[in-house]
Protein backbone atom coordinates (compact mmCIF):
# COMPACT_ATOMS: atom_id res chain seq x y z
CA UNK A 1 0.00 0.00 0.00
CA UNK A 2 1.77 3.04 -1.01
CA UNK A 3 2.04 6.02 1.84
CA UNK A 4 1.50 10.10 2.32
CA UNK A 5 1.46 12.33 4.85
CA UNK A 6 -0.01 15.62 3.98
CA UNK A 7 0.21 18.68 6.45
CA UNK A 8 -2.35 21.00 7.24
CA UNK A 9 -4.50 18.35 6.78
CA UNK A 10 -7.38 19.65 8.97
CA UNK A 11 -9.18 21.31 6.53
CA UNK A 12 -9.49 23.27 2.84
CA UNK A 13 -6.97 21.61 0.63
CA UNK A 14 -5.03 19.50 2.97
CA UNK A 15 -8.34 17.59 3.72
CA UNK A 16 -10.06 17.08 0.51
CA UNK A 17 -6.54 15.90 -0.80
CA UNK A 18 -6.55 13.54 1.87
CA UNK A 19 -10.26 12.10 1.39
CA UNK A 20 -9.39 11.63 -2.29
CA UNK A 21 -6.02 9.57 -1.49
CA UNK A 22 -7.48 7.60 0.86
CA UNK A 23 -10.73 6.91 -1.63
CA UNK A 24 -7.56 5.58 -3.75
CA UNK A 25 -6.43 3.43 -1.27
CA UNK A 26 -3.77 5.00 0.24
CA UNK A 27 -2.45 5.11 3.59
CA UNK A 28 -2.65 8.81 4.38
CA UNK A 29 -0.63 10.54 7.85
CA UNK A 30 -2.84 13.48 8.57
CA UNK A 31 -0.91 16.60 10.44
CA UNK A 32 -2.62 19.45 12.01
CA UNK A 33 -2.68 21.13 15.07
CA UNK A 34 -6.38 20.05 15.94
CA UNK A 35 -6.57 16.69 16.77
CA UNK A 36 -10.74 17.54 17.09
CA UNK A 37 -10.53 18.03 13.30
CA UNK A 38 -8.11 15.35 12.11
CA UNK A 39 -10.76 12.60 13.95
CA UNK A 40 -13.58 13.46 11.50
CA UNK A 41 -11.66 11.77 8.81
CA UNK A 42 -12.66 8.64 9.49
CA UNK A 43 -10.93 5.74 7.64
CA UNK A 44 -9.47 2.42 8.13
CA UNK A 45 -6.06 3.91 6.22
CA UNK A 46 -6.31 7.39 7.40
CA UNK A 47 -3.30 8.07 10.03
CA UNK A 48 -4.38 11.28 13.05
CA UNK A 49 -1.00 13.00 13.69
CA UNK A 50 -1.93 15.64 15.87
CA UNK A 51 1.77 18.16 15.26
CA UNK A 52 2.15 21.98 15.06
CA UNK A 53 4.41 22.20 11.59
CA UNK A 54 6.64 24.71 13.81
CA UNK A 55 7.29 22.38 16.99
CA UNK A 56 10.39 20.94 15.30
CA UNK A 57 10.31 18.09 17.98
CA UNK A 58 7.04 17.05 17.43
CA UNK A 59 7.17 17.23 13.67
CA UNK A 60 10.25 14.51 14.01
CA UNK A 61 8.30 12.02 16.49
CA UNK A 62 5.75 12.17 14.05
CA UNK A 63 7.41 11.17 10.97
CA UNK A 64 9.91 8.75 12.97
CA UNK A 65 6.46 6.91 13.83
CA UNK A 66 4.59 7.11 10.94
CA UNK A 67 7.03 4.27 9.11
CA UNK A 68 7.70 3.76 5.36
CA UNK A 69 6.95 7.23 3.59
CA UNK A 70 5.72 7.22 -0.85
CA UNK A 71 5.19 10.81 -0.37
CA UNK A 72 4.91 14.36 1.21
CA UNK A 73 2.15 16.78 0.45
CA UNK A 74 3.92 19.97 2.44
CA UNK A 75 0.73 21.40 2.56
CA UNK A 76 0.21 23.79 5.67
CA UNK A 77 0.13 26.89 5.38
CA UNK A 78 -1.46 30.55 6.19
CA UNK A 79 -2.05 34.05 4.69
CA UNK A 80 -1.20 36.57 7.34
CA UNK A 81 -1.88 40.52 7.60
CA UNK A 82 -3.74 41.74 4.55
CA UNK A 83 -2.43 45.12 4.26
CA UNK A 84 0.96 47.33 3.36
CA UNK A 85 4.23 46.48 4.84
CA UNK A 86 4.26 49.71 7.24
CA UNK A 87 1.08 47.98 8.79
CA UNK A 88 2.41 44.70 9.62
CA UNK A 89 3.55 43.84 13.08
CA UNK A 90 7.13 41.69 13.26
CA UNK A 91 5.31 39.29 15.03
CA UNK A 92 2.83 38.96 12.20
CA UNK A 93 5.34 38.55 9.96
CA UNK A 94 7.00 35.71 12.14
CA UNK A 95 4.27 33.93 12.44
CA UNK A 96 3.87 33.71 8.50
CA UNK A 97 7.41 32.64 8.10
CA UNK A 98 7.16 29.92 10.82
CA UNK A 99 4.47 28.49 9.76
CA UNK A 100 4.95 28.78 5.93
CA UNK A 101 8.59 28.08 5.47
CA UNK A 102 10.30 27.05 8.78
CA UNK A 103 7.44 24.38 9.07
CA UNK A 104 7.93 23.54 5.27
CA UNK A 105 11.46 22.82 5.83
CA UNK A 106 11.06 20.58 9.23
CA UNK A 107 8.56 18.68 7.35
CA UNK A 108 10.38 18.19 4.43
CA UNK A 109 14.02 17.64 6.66
CA UNK A 110 11.82 14.83 8.40
CA UNK A 111 10.70 13.32 4.97
CA UNK A 112 13.79 13.38 3.21
CA UNK A 113 15.39 11.53 6.08
CA UNK A 114 13.33 9.02 6.13
CA UNK A 115 12.77 8.69 2.39
CA UNK A 116 16.67 8.38 2.19
CA UNK A 117 17.11 5.76 4.84
CA UNK A 118 13.96 3.24 4.49
CA UNK A 119 14.39 0.72 2.08
CA UNK A 120 13.55 0.53 -0.45
CA UNK A 121 15.08 3.66 -0.60
CA UNK A 122 13.69 6.96 -2.15
CA UNK A 123 10.01 9.03 -2.27
CA UNK A 124 8.25 12.15 -3.77
CA UNK A 125 8.05 15.44 -1.85
CA UNK A 126 5.49 17.56 -2.90
CA UNK A 127 5.20 21.78 -2.18
CA UNK A 128 2.18 23.81 -2.17
CA UNK A 129 3.72 27.02 -3.52
CA UNK A 130 1.40 29.69 -4.69
CA UNK A 131 0.90 31.74 -7.82
CA UNK A 132 1.99 34.34 -5.27
CA UNK A 133 5.57 33.01 -6.07
CA UNK A 134 5.61 34.57 -9.17
CA UNK A 135 2.16 37.00 -9.24
CA UNK A 136 1.54 38.48 -5.72
CA UNK A 137 -2.00 40.54 -4.96
CA UNK A 138 -1.99 43.78 -3.20
CA UNK A 139 -1.87 43.31 0.79
CA UNK A 140 0.33 39.89 0.97
CA UNK A 141 4.01 40.85 1.63
CA UNK A 142 3.80 38.24 4.04
CA UNK A 143 2.75 35.37 2.09
CA UNK A 144 4.60 36.24 -0.88
CA UNK A 145 7.79 36.33 0.44
CA UNK A 146 7.55 32.82 1.71
CA UNK A 147 6.05 31.62 -0.99
CA UNK A 148 9.45 32.96 -3.30
CA UNK A 149 11.01 30.81 -0.30
CA UNK A 150 9.22 27.67 -0.84
CA UNK A 151 10.42 27.44 -4.73
CA UNK A 152 13.83 27.92 -3.71
CA UNK A 153 13.23 24.89 -0.63
CA UNK A 154 11.46 23.01 -3.86
CA UNK A 155 14.61 23.47 -6.51
CA UNK A 156 17.09 22.96 -3.57
CA UNK A 157 15.55 19.53 -2.52
CA UNK A 158 14.63 18.41 -6.45
CA UNK A 159 18.64 18.68 -6.86
CA UNK A 160 19.93 17.15 -3.49
CA UNK A 161 17.42 14.38 -3.46
CA UNK A 162 18.62 13.02 -6.69
CA UNK A 163 21.72 10.66 -5.08
CA UNK A 164 19.06 9.39 -2.25
CA UNK A 165 16.08 8.82 -5.18
CA UNK A 166 14.14 11.40 -3.45
CA UNK A 167 12.39 13.53 -6.64
CA UNK A 168 10.71 17.02 -5.22
CA UNK A 169 8.18 18.91 -6.99
CA UNK A 170 6.01 22.01 -6.30
CA UNK A 171 2.69 22.76 -7.22
CA UNK A 172 0.71 26.62 -7.41
CA UNK A 173 -2.43 27.25 -6.61
CA UNK A 174 -4.74 30.13 -7.60
CA UNK A 175 -8.11 30.41 -6.14
CA UNK A 176 -9.21 26.87 -4.87
CA UNK A 177 -12.31 27.82 -2.99
CA UNK A 178 -10.85 27.05 0.16
CA UNK A 179 -11.34 29.08 3.51
CA UNK A 180 -8.31 31.31 3.01
CA UNK A 181 -9.87 32.81 -0.39
CA UNK A 182 -13.67 32.91 0.94
CA UNK A 183 -11.52 35.10 3.83
CA UNK A 184 -9.99 36.83 0.87
CA UNK A 185 -13.68 37.39 -0.90
CA UNK A 186 -14.91 38.93 2.40
CA UNK A 187 -12.83 41.33 2.42
CA UNK A 188 -12.63 42.07 -0.87
CA UNK A 189 -16.48 42.41 -0.52
CA UNK A 190 -16.45 44.68 1.97
CA UNK A 191 -14.39 47.39 0.05
CA UNK A 192 -16.36 46.84 -3.31
CA UNK A 193 -14.25 44.85 -5.42
CA UNK A 194 -15.58 42.41 -7.94
CA UNK A 195 -15.79 38.26 -6.98
CA UNK A 196 -12.54 36.52 -7.52
CA UNK A 197 -13.01 33.73 -10.64
CA UNK A 198 -12.11 30.91 -8.35
CA UNK A 199 -12.29 26.78 -9.06
CA UNK A 200 -12.99 23.26 -6.82
CA UNK A 201 -10.46 22.25 -4.42
CA UNK A 202 -11.52 18.51 -5.88
CA UNK A 203 -9.86 19.86 -8.96
CA UNK A 204 -6.30 20.61 -6.75
CA UNK A 205 -6.55 17.35 -4.93
CA UNK A 206 -6.65 15.54 -8.33
CA UNK A 207 -3.65 17.61 -9.78
CA UNK A 208 -1.37 16.25 -6.47
CA UNK A 209 -2.56 12.85 -6.77
CA UNK A 210 -1.27 12.79 -10.27
CA UNK A 211 2.07 14.21 -9.15
CA UNK A 212 2.31 11.67 -6.23
CA UNK A 213 1.59 8.86 -8.92
CA UNK A 214 4.23 9.29 -12.03
CA UNK A 215 7.07 6.77 -11.98
CA UNK A 216 10.50 6.89 -10.19
CA UNK A 217 11.78 7.75 -13.20
CA UNK A 218 9.41 10.60 -13.80
CA UNK A 219 8.87 14.04 -12.08
CA UNK A 220 6.37 17.25 -12.28
CA UNK A 221 8.67 19.71 -11.33
CA UNK A 222 6.48 22.36 -11.12
CA UNK A 223 2.50 23.02 -12.13
CA UNK A 224 0.20 25.44 -12.08
CA UNK A 225 -3.31 24.75 -11.89
CA UNK A 226 -6.04 27.85 -11.44
CA UNK A 227 -9.07 29.13 -11.89
CA UNK A 228 -9.24 30.05 -15.70
CA UNK A 229 -10.74 33.60 -15.20
CA UNK A 230 -8.53 34.32 -12.67
CA UNK A 231 -6.19 37.91 -13.68
CA UNK A 232 -2.53 36.13 -13.73
CA UNK A 233 -1.72 35.93 -17.54
CA UNK A 234 -1.22 39.17 -19.18
CA UNK A 235 -3.53 42.08 -17.97
CA UNK A 236 -6.76 40.50 -17.36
Amino acid sequence: MKSIIITGASSGIGRVTATHFLAQGWRVGLIARRADALAEITHDHAVPMPCDVTDEAAVDAAFAGFGHLDVLFNNAGMFGPQTTIDQVALDAWKQVVDVNLTGMFLCARAAFRQMRQQTPRGGRIINNGSISAFTPREGSVCYTATKHGVSGLTKTLSLDGRAFDIACGQIDIGNARTDLVMDLERTRAAQGLDPLPSMAVEDVARSVFHMATLPAEANVQSMMVMATKMPHIGRG
